[in-house]
């Protein structure tokens, strides 16, 4: 295989080290829809989270770098800067598939104690559409199921991950599993725009369903919520009231994080998409990364009400700290 073609001034920059070096090395798998993949070599697939924030995981698994779903709001973009790949659409167009993943874990989980969760998918969805191919998640979950006594859990936006219900249930008959489905809107309109590689909301809201309908713990993520487009209270309403019907055990949802390298993308497309929200946003995101802590308290509120509304658990069900995991991903890197 060639080198990977689309970097030729890697070989030309001595100084790089670390995961840039390693991904300046990197062969290319297959090129096709402006999306290519690459090998990428690794000495460590368990990253050990490290925050000044309570984050309810301690340890971190992405199966890949990048992320071919191209949310026009993901925080994670900025993860592809420590290879030097600083134009923001880098991270939706080079995927880096992590090889002989299964291998390391099986050496790591020896440092992962009994009370520490483990969190799957915080910067890249493991269920992406590389994942069809190169299974590398399926690998991931076939070596946990012959452990026992871990706390995991999976974030993903794919109903691909009702493929591996076998593996689930096996990884949860020996320890504490489950799986966390992000669902932004239940407009399949909107989430085309806001998500245009992702799957339908019904999609994933059916893969909720039938993953709890086989015995594993599934609930909804809201997140982001994004402001004026996505958190009318008709909006959530209707979210939390799919979320029940599909049977998901719980439903939380978080404000939009926009860091700078999110937002040289997200405003472009809001420029185009939503013009008369880019000064609300501009304005509101100027000097922070966070909206203001009263507006997710506000969320969070109203969230309860639905929730109760619907009769569908909170925060505060079984596998509570487990349902927080995306609360603090954006801190992870």
């Amino acid at each position: 295989m060639a080198l990977l073609p689309l970097l030729p001034d890697f070989e030309s920059r001595p100084k790089l080290v670390g995961i840039a070096r390693i991904a300046a090395e990197a062969e290319s798998l297959r090129e096709g829809h402006n999306v290519e993949y690459f090998t990428l070599g690794t000495r460590s697939l368990l990253s050990r989270v490290v925050s000044g924030r309570n984050l309810p995981f301690t340890w971190a698994i992405n199966p890949y770098r990048g992320c071919e779903f191209a949310c026009k709001y993901c925080y994670a973009r900025y993860t592809h800067e420590f290879m030097e790949l600083r134009d923001g659409v880098d991270f939706e167009r080079k995927i880096f598939v992590k090889q002989q993943a299964a291998g390391l874990l099986r050496s790591e989980l020896k440092k992962v104690k009994r009370e520490e969760e483990i969190a799957i998918g915080t910067a890249t969805d493991p269920y992406q559409p590389a994942e069809r191919r190169f299974e590398i998640t399926r690998a991931i979950l076939e070596e946990l199921a012959r452990h026992s006594g871990l706390a995991i859990g999976i974030v993903t936006k794919s109903n691909l991950v009702t493929r591996d219900v076998e593996i689930l249930r096996r990884v949860g008959e020996h320890n504490r599993i489950s799986v966390n489905v992000t669902v932004t809107t239940v407009d399949a309109d909107l989430a085309r725009q806001l998500e245009p590689r992702a799957p339908r909301p019904d999609l994933r809201l059916e893969a909720v369903r039938q993953l709890n309908l086989a015995g594993v713990d599934a609930g909804v993520i809201c997140a982001p919520v994004l402001p004026e487009i996505t958190d009318r209270p008709r909006d959530l309403e209707a979210l939390v009231k799919a979320a029940s019907e599909a049977g998901a055990k719980w439903i939380f949802a978080n404000p939009l994080f926009l860091k700078p390298c999110s937002a040289a993308v997200f405003l472009p497309f809001l420029e185009e998409n939503f013009p008369a929200l880019v000064e609300l946003y501009r304005t509101r995101y100027a000097d922070r990364a966070f909206l203001p802590k009263r507006y997710g308290q506000r969320l969070s509120q109203l969230m309860s009400v639905f929730r109760r509304r619907y009769g569908i658990g909170s925060e505060h069900v079984r596998g509570s700290r487990r349902v927080h995991m995306e609360v603090g991903q954006m801190e992870l890197f």
